[in-house]
């Protein structure tokens, strides 16, 4: 069907008349009444009647009108959408997720190299959990969001696109001046008698997962409420910990990060909306495909310009 005639039925469901619905699409009143004429004759259904003062959609007219008008919106937005890449311009703000590692990490370097690619445009950046964010992007909150399928896992949605970037391997953090530090990769064995700190589910699922491939135990006593508590209390001996390992370059001075043998890993994903998206997300889920190639996650970050 032409979406110009489904536009003239809309205006003239709008209006409540043919003549200002020609007026103002530019059409004379008889083209106008032929498109709708035409339209009815395809769907086998009048679609408007006449009354004193004008037309109004029937029945069948309204519920046509409410998909018509969906659809046209639509179109608009992707009309939009590929007029802003072809122009280079981005000046719809872009919301950004992520789950806290990749924000603390390797998001904002990715970021600055949009910025650097398209100029200045307004952004911003939410944290959360990766449940959290796809329920965002869903919701329209979010333009896209880095995520990762650390348990509970990522749901398979239709309404979302999903994209790979790459496994991150998680690492262990020590203080500074703990016995092992400087000696990775390290065997699971060899941290047996420590005592652990986690800051989410995911993360302990992970441990414990790796821990019972090892045959050993992880004594999970304490909890912080974020990685930079997790960190604070390694940092002040009380446990150590296992993070990600786009975090490595960004860690404190009184802590440092060592391998494991096999280390448990995690896959990093964009999310976008199925539909309407934003001119820059392509651009930015690059960048970040840059960024994370260029580091090594063991703390020596490599520049992708030099290497």
């Amino acid at each position: 069907m032409d979406l110009a005639v489904w536009r003239a039925f809309v205006t003239v469901c709008r209006v409540g008349s043919l003549s200002a619905a020609a007026a103002e699409l530019n059409h004379t009143q008889s083209a106008v009444s032929r498109q709708i004429a035409g339209l009815e004759r395809q769907l086998g259904v009048p679609l408007v009647e006449r009354h004193a003062r004008g037309v109004r959609p029937t029945p069948a007219g309204e519920v046509f009108r409410r998909h018509a008008l969906a659809t046209l919106h639509e179109a608009d937005r992707a009309v939009r959408a590929v007029r802003d890449v072809r122009d280079g311009v981005c000046d719809r703000p872009l919301a950004i997720g992520a789950t806290p590692s990749l924000a603390a990490g390797i998001v904002p370097e990715a970021v600055r190299g949009l910025l650097k690619q398209t100029g200045s445009i307004r952004w911003s950046l939410l944290p959360g959990l990766s449940a959290q964010l796809h329920g965002r992007v869903i919701a329209g909150d979010l333009d896209i969001a880095f995520v990762t399928d650390a348990p509970p896992g990522l749901a398979v949605d239709p309404r979302v696109d999903r994209r790979f970037l790459g496994l991150d391997e998680m690492v262990v953090v020590l203080p500074a001046d703990h016995p092992l530090a400087g000696r990775g990769p390290l065997r699971f064995e060899a941290l047996a008698d420590e005592i652990w700190v986690e800051d989410n589910d995911g993360s302990a699922a992970l441990l414990r997962q790796h821990a019972a491939r090892a045959g050993a135990g992880a004594r999970i006593d304490l909890t912080a409420a974020d990685l930079p508590g997790k960190l604070a209390l390694v940092a002040t001996g009380h446990a150590i910990a296992l993070i990600p390992g786009v975090l490595t370059s960004t860690l404190r001075a009184d802590v440092t990060a060592v391998g494991l043998v096999d280390p448990p890993t995690r896959g990093v994903y964009t999310i976008t909306p199925h539909r309407d998206a934003h001119p820059c997300a392509a651009s930015l889920h690059d960048q970040l495909t840059r960024v994370f190639a260029g580091s090594d996650q063991t703390g020596n970050d490599k520049d992708p310009d030099r290497s």
